[in-house]
């Protein structure tokens, strides 16, 4: 079997691949029907002459290669016909500016497989970039925070080597007796901990956060039921709050009552109330000063999310009163992160551990006959046609 590593793209350039050298040197090792190329670039984090010290093949042509491995989108021109992909293709949730994608990869008889639908068999994802956009937003938002209050000066993410380098920057800081508050204990939001625990953040008890005064800097990291009740006044588990979400109230106003920094990595379900609207964030209760939107739903949950930034200029201002786009250091705004893909400020540690889970979870398959369904879950398309898991994306397929 033959896999090519194909050149990132689309803009602005992505550093990230789906198997570093090392990786890669690795499953040779372990699969000897197996060969890899890479597909030649001057825009990732590792060097052709990385995965050549490595004795991996680097290419310009990858058109011999049975699967083919991307991170981001393919652009049209340069899909090859009937080949096995991987990438994040954004289309499963029918986003239009990827229509004309989907469509030409049916018209060449393209089989793709979606790094998100990765899946195991109850539905959990295998193969994802989660972690390290909480690694990447925890420090963005302290660095957003530093930047309003003018307090400290934090290089940007993009130009340190590592994880350990953005904790040893934090390290250096001295923060004022601040509240951080951290939603999510997924994937992102336990990378964003790492983040807070790596600075050596005193944790607190929600109890604690919403009624002491502390003189140090302490964070709380809090679930759907700790900002979330039933309209009914009854105590549930979390379960049925996503079987119900409808039958809830957000509670979380006593959080940003108190709150300085708001660190969001929660995940939003459909029907699930916002954490704060508009309205909300009009209050005088509302005590958030800067948030760093890791989950970055435009419009959404967090009503100052107006808009997504990027890793270029990462901070905007939003003023609750006008609900305008401000000035984020402009004393009548929330300072909002909002970058939508803080891996690619990570691109290293970022890589070697998608690496890891795609070595671990999906090569595999191809050598056992898939006998775990992954593959089978992850194809999108096949035959020129969408797989019956997809079927639902055929209205989108057809422009209606």
């Amino acid at each position: 079997m033959k896999i090519g590593i194909i050149k990132e793209r689309k803009n602005p350039p992505d550093r990230r691949v789906v198997l570093s050298p090392k990786e890669c040197r690795r499953l040779l090792k372990k699969y000897p029907n197996l060969s890899i190329k890479v597909e030649r670039s001057e825009d990732r984090f590792f060097t052709n002459e990385d995965y050549k010290i490595e004795g991996i093949e680097v290419v310009n042509d990858v058109s011999d290669c049975d699967v083919l491995l991307g991170v981001k989108e393919v652009p049209i021109k340069y899909l090859i016909p009937n080949k096995k992909y991987f990438f994040f293709s954004h289309t499963i949730k029918k986003q239009s500016y990827n229509r004309g994608l989907l469509q030409a990869i049916l018209a060449n008889n393209i089989e793709l497989y979606d790094h998100e639908v990765i899946v195991n068999e109850k539905g959990q994802r295998l193969v994802a970039f989660g972690r390290y956009a909480g690694i990447v937003g925890a420090y963005n938002g302290f660095r957003t925070y530093g930047l309003k209050f003018n307090l400290f000066k934090l290089p940007k993410a993009e130009d340190l080597h590592d994880q350990l380098m953005l904790i040893h920057e934090l390290q250096k800081i001295k923060l004022p007796a601040i509240k951080v508050l951290l939603t999510g204990k997924g994937r992102v939001g336990n990378g964003a901990k790492e983040m807070l625990k790596g600075m050596g953040m005193k944790k607190v008890t929600v109890h604690d956060f919403l009624t002491k005064t502390f003189d140090e800097a302490v964070y709380v990291q809090i679930d759907v039921l700790d900002y979330n009740k039933r309209k009914d006044g009854q105590v549930k588990n979390q379960q049925d709050f996503f079987n119900n979400p409808t039958e809830y109230l957000s509670d979380f106003m006593r959080f940003a009552k108190v709150a300085d920094l708001y660190i969001a990595c929660h995940f939003y379900g459909d029907g699930a109330p916002y954490l704060f609207t508009r309205e909300d964030a009009k209050s005088e209760d509302f005590h958030i000063k800067a948030i760093a939107d890791i989950s970055c739903d435009i419009d959404g949950p967090v009503a100052s999310t107006i808009r997504s930034s990027t890793i270029a200029e990462p901070m905007y201002g939003y003023n609750p009163i006008k609900e305008k786009e401000v000035d984020f250091k402009n004393k009548k705004a929330i300072a909002v992160m909002a970058v939508d893909n803080l891996p690619c400020e990570l691109p290293k540690d970022a890589s070697e551990g998608f690496g890891e889970s795609f070595s671990k979870n999906v090569i595999p398959a191809f050598f056992n006959n898939d006998e775990n369904g992954v593959l089978f879950r992850a194809r999108m398309t096949q035959d020129e046609k969408l797989t019956e898991r997809f079927n639902y994306l055929q209205d989108f397929i057809d422009g209606e």
